[in-house]
């Protein structure tokens, strides 16, 4: 979803990206890896990919959560310091940050306490390569390796299928399949009163070609954000109202919720002068477009 969002951003075109896919280049070769970045001699290098999913998938693949996330993360930034590439943008995520930390989470939180163990394995995934980014810095402080991390995202090319989608693509598909079957009843996972910060991933595409031209102002670690959040229930109601939904939903306490609240503190990025330009329902009516475009391919 990144990667596409950044390929569809109008600066783009100022710039020559290389974007293989999966097919394309196995980031879990290391082998591969080297050659490809050998060929390409990129300036920057976005490291953008991984294995991703919300809940349902975390607790299912906790294995391939953290090993596929480690293999790629590592494979991705070693070879490029290793080959003297200069500049890397690491994307991380906001469940780095301790499961009890009083919010909002400043980076300097990140190994402060225990994780949310619903994605516990992804976290440390991606920890780790958070450090390996400052590790290279240290020994080598020429190099830009920096980590952003941004809070939830969602938008254009997000995943829909109910096994492995987040929050709002499965509200959305949830309550506009409800709609077309005629249900009058939507079921919320938990209470509904868990908040989280979700950002059109458009914007995340925004700030990374701001971060480009500027590696060497971003600090190490950087919170991109929205500043603020909304409970689980808002976004329910907030899809309901673009989708055109009048039902009732009914709270199912047996389902796991994660973090009772996950905002990250947007004070260092607010210093750069940068701040989001889509708003909830303005990027909700973005994102139903997107599905319904795209019904017939599956998603």
């Amino acid at each position: 979803m990144v990667g596409r969002n950044i390929l569809e951003h109008s600066e783009a075109v100022n710039h020559e990206i290389i974007c293989p896919n999966s097919q394309q280049l196995n980031l879990l070769d290391r082998d591969a890896v080297r050659y490809h970045f050998k060929t390409a001699a990129p300036d920057v290098v976005i490291h953008a990919a991984g294995r991703v999913g919300g809940i349902q998938a975390n607790i299912a693949s906790p294995v391939d959560f953290l090993q596929q996330n480690l293999d790629m993360g590592f494979n991705v930034i070693s070879t490029a310091a290793s080959l003297n590439i200069s500049n890397l943008i690491n994307l991380a995520s906001s469940c780095m940050y301790p499961r009890h930390a009083n919010n909002p989470l400043r980076e300097d939180m990140i190994l402060t306490g225990e994780l949310e163990p619903t994605n516990e394995g992804y976290a440390l995934a991606k920890i780790a390569t958070t450090k390996l980014c400052e590790y290279i810095v240290k020994e080598d402080p020429s190099k830009n390796y920096r980590t952003l991390v941004p809070c939830n995202l969602y938008g254009r090319h997000d995943k829909y299928d109910p096994k492995n989608s987040h929050l709002i693509p499965a509200v959305i598909r949830k309550i506009h399949e409800a709609k077309l079957s005629g249900k009058t009843i939507v079921d919320v996972w938990g209470d509904g009163t868990a908040r989280r910060e979700f950002m059109y991933a458009h914007d995340l595409a925004d700030f990374i070609f701001t971060a480009i031209d500027n590696l060497d102002l971003i600090p190490q670690n950087l919170n991109v954000g929205m500043g603020h959040d909304y409970s689980i229930f808002d976004y329910y109601e907030a899809v309901a109202a673009v989708v055109g939904f009048d039902g009732d939903f009914e709270f199912d306490l047996s389902k796991p919720v994660g973090m009772r609240q996950k905002l990250v503190d947007i004070s260092n990025l607010q210093s750069l002068g940068w701040s989001h330009k889509v708003d909830l329902i303005d990027g909700i009516r973005r994102s139903y477009m997107f599905f319904k475009e795209n019904l017939s391919d599956g998603i």
